[in-house]
């Protein structure tokens, strides 16, 4: 391996593949978009692909990335593979999240 630090510095070149794993129209899901979108927009800036999946609908692909709670967003790519679960209203903790925390930090 090349770079054992992959995590640690997201590339700004890079596109975040999200899911987002819902169920219908909860008040819990239609936040954790709201957020979801809202955090996107302003930190990665059209860098990002987001797929939304209705577990109501389609139970079974909650199998694939082992969902156990909803709302979840799991973040494919870049690697590794990280999950959020909640509504995403934690700000911080969705940056820390998908690693763009140090990053943005004032600090």
């Amino acid at each position: 391996m090349e770079n054992n630090n992959k995590d640690s510095e997201v590339s700004v070149d890079v596109i975040f593949q999200l899911r987002l794993y819902i169920a219908g129209q909860s008040p819990n899901s239609i936040k954790a978009f709201e957020n979801l979108i809202m955090i996107c927009d302003e930190h990665l800036k059209g860098r990002y692909d987001v797929e939304i999946i209705d577990l109501i609908q389609n139970p079974s692909l909650a199998k694939e990335d082992q969902i156990l709670a909803i709302p979840t967003l799991v973040r494919k790519l870049p690697e590794p593979l990280r999950k959020i679960i909640g509504n995403l209203s934690n700000k911080e903790r969705v940056l820390d999240g998908l690693n763009l925390k140090s990053r943005n930090s004032c600090k």
